[in-house]
């Protein structure tokens, strides 16, 4: 992959799409909007409101059973594929695998994907949904921490709202990456008999203590940022030097050295201008920190602390053994954890295709290569194409 690509992919970090070489993006897509009321989360908490962002590719069938349901990863959104206009810089992040003759041939199926709860990027005019920057309608104000804690399990729930409202009651498949493979597998454990294929993309069973306590690291820098003021910022200062912090600390945990250090051939540690003045950045961190700062510019802050409560509370089916919630799986499985992935690693992959074997589970393992690390499943997932492609159609 050439450096300049890869000096551009810091930029937009896990949000950006990756163009295929061997497809243009032809399919123009429309953001759809559902809505949702009386929504009561895990927690306990009743949303008079829910509204989410939505788009598909491809048409659904009379039977509306050729359904592939994507669900996003962290910083994503449902921009899955093709282009909202054709002017776009670039598609949507799997568009190398969903379209017309692609692995996931929108010819053959239906594919959806919606905005999560709480999604990142608020600020962004494509981006729809209900979070702590919505307006609480007891208050008039934003919701800001007095929005209730979301979990893995809400996402998926209001999904299925989505997809009943749309007559849709059988998946011929769920797939996901990162945080949308915690969506995918939760599919697959609480609606078992609607799932028949789960395709679980550099993801996890559930969580550690190493990754919950990694994690917090994200949130650390805009719960210490003076503008966050305990989540009441808005109307006033954002909490953008915090949330510059968080998205750099975002992009240094999703890559692997390798990537990290081959996006900057010309580094130097001999810099002049860091040595004569400790308030003066390296030339890379300043480099870093720009682009970082272009990011945060798109996303609230609050629904990244939430994103990162609902990823840290994760465990497939909420149960206290992961086996207990894996016994669910009714699915054919497929699992594409990432070899150099630091992240979400893939030894607790490996452990969960051992745990669904002995349970007696079609499962299949197949194990992305490449130096992208954790970013392996957005950038490398082509060499995955033909592995998918076969395991959807049969």
């Amino acid at each position: 992959m050439k450096t300049k690509f890869m000096l551009s992919v810091l930029l937009f970090i896990v949000s950006t799409a990756v163009y295929s070489n061997e497809h243009a993006a032809t399919m123009l897509v429309e953001k759809q909007h559902f809505t949702t009321k009386n929504f009561t989360t895990v927690s306990g908490v009743t949303l008079s409101q829910v509204d989410v962002g939505w788009e598909s590719y491809g048409n659904l069938n009379d039977a509306k059973d050729n359904v592939i349901l994507i669900t996003h990863y962290f910083s994503g959104t449902s921009h899955a594929a093709g282009k909202y206009t054709a002017d776009d810089a670039l598609p949507g992040y799997w568009d190398a695998l969903i379209g017309p003759g692609k692995a996931i041939d929108t010819n053959k199926y239906f594919v959806i994907s919606s905005d999560t709860l709480v999604n990142a990027n608020w600020h962004d005019p494509n981006v729809i949904t209900t979070g702590p920057a919505s307006t609480n309608p007891t208050t008039g104000q934003p919701y800001g921490l007095d929005f209730p804690v979301v979990t893995i399990t809400d996402f998926v729930e209001v999904q299925k709202r989505l997809l009943d409202s749309l007559g849709i009651n059988k998946l011929h498949a769920v797939m996901g990456a990162s945080m949308g493979s915690f969506q995918a597998l939760e599919w697959a454990v609480r609606y078992p008999e609607q799932v028949e294929r789960l395709v679980h993309v550099i993801g996890a069973a559930s969580m550690d203590a190493w990754t919950v306590s990694a994690l917090e690291k994200w949130a650390m820098p805009i719960r210490l940022d003076k503008n966050w003021q305990q989540g009441n910022y808005y109307g006033k200062a954002r909490p953008l030097d915090g949330l510059t912090a968080t998205m750099l600390n975002i992009t240094q945990d999703a890559m692997h050295p390798l990537s990290y250090n081959a996006s900057f051939p010309d580094f130097s540690v001999l810099d002049n201008a860091a040595l004569q003045d400790i308030r003066t950045l390296p030339k890379v961190n300043q480099t870093l920190m720009a682009r970082a700062r272009a990011r945060a510019k798109t996303q609230d802050a609050n629904h990244i602390l939430y994103l990162v409560r609902a990823s840290q509370l994760f465990t497939a089916g909420r149960e206290s053994k992961v086996s207990d919630a894996l016994k669910k799986v009714q699915a054919k499985t497929l699992l594409l954890p990432a070899t150099n992935d630091l992240l979400l690693r893939p030894e607790n992959v490996r452990e969960m295709q051992s745990t669904l074997q002995a349970l007696d589970k079609n499962v299949t393992l197949s194990e992305i290569q490449g130096s992208w690390g954790h970013l392996d499943g957005i950038f490398s997932i082509t060499a995955q194409a033909q592995q998918i492609q076969d395991f959807l159609a049969n």
